[in-house]
């Protein structure tokens, strides 16, 4: 993406650059030539406004995707996390279960 954004800007600003100095060594008016290269100036930062918009909603969408697989994972794995949780509780109390029994029935041979 940031090989994209790079390229993408510095095709822009060959753009301009390239526009300025066609202007410049144009046979003309200093007066139409300062408002030629105005106009072609703001006409460049719109288009680049207009990319700048572009990139940002792109990089939103794909954030977004990478938060909804994120927050999916994590629902996934608390989820795992609890039902891991209620075997080994369950598991827990049988085990007490059965030393209660054990010591029991230890001490009633006991007597």
């Amino acid at each position: 993406m940031a090989g994209k954004t790079g390229t993408i800007v510095a095709v822009l600003a060959g753009a301009a650059v390239g526009a300025a100095i066609g202007i410049l060594f144009a046979p003309d008016e200093g007066v139409k030539t300062r408002k030629k290269i105005k106009d072609g100036a703001l006409a460049k930062k719109d288009e680049l406004k207009d990319k700048i918009s572009e990139l940002t909603e792109t990089v939103k969408s794909k954030f977004g995707v990478a938060k909804q697989d994120l927050e999916s994972s994590l629902d996934t794995l608390v989820a795992n996390v609890e039902h891991k949780a209620e075997d080994v509780i369950s598991l827990l109390e049988k085990k007490l279960e059965d030393l209660k029994n054990d010591a029991k029935s230890k001490a009633a041979s006991a007597k």
